[in-house]
């Protein structure tokens, strides 16, 4: 194994205001997010904020998938986390897209823990705060 994990950032525009705004029904896209992947959900829950905007989290066996909305932007951030290699997260990103209608997408993938990149020495000191 390369590497442990792989880790989609999802970014997502002109998204329908009436679906990214309904906890209930982030709630639902996120249980269906995780079973067209076939990962093991161990819990989802959901907030939604007043006046609008939703924060979902399905906690998985093998992760996690967050979601953060702002209906009025019609934006969408969603997370989805992997660990191993033998589930592919780019399925539920694609059920999220097209559960949320995104008019626009923004797909960065990383891999986590990978041991092929070349590592540095951090230096950080307690003593002091150094911007980076």
């Amino acid at each position: 194994m390369d590497t442990l994990g792989r880790h989609i950032v999802l970014e997502m525009w002109g998204c329908c205001k009436d679906v990214i705004d309904d906890a209930d029904g982030i709630q639902e896209i996120l249980t269906k997010a995780t079973e067209s992947m076939k990962a093991t959900l161990v819990n989802v829950v959901c907030h939604r904020f007043s006046p609008y905007g939703v924060t979902g989290v399905a906690i998985l066996a093998e992760s996690h998938i967050s979601i953060h909305t702002w209906p009025e932007y019609g934006y969408a951030a969603a997370d989805i986390f992997i660990c191993g290699n033998t589930i592919d997260p780019q399925n539920a990103a694609s059920h999220i897209i097209q559960a949320f209608q995104a008019k626009e997408i923004s797909i960065l993938e990383l891999k986590r823990g990978n041991f092929l990149t070349k590592k540095i020495q951090a230096n950080i000191s307690t003593e002091t705060n150094q911007e980076l």
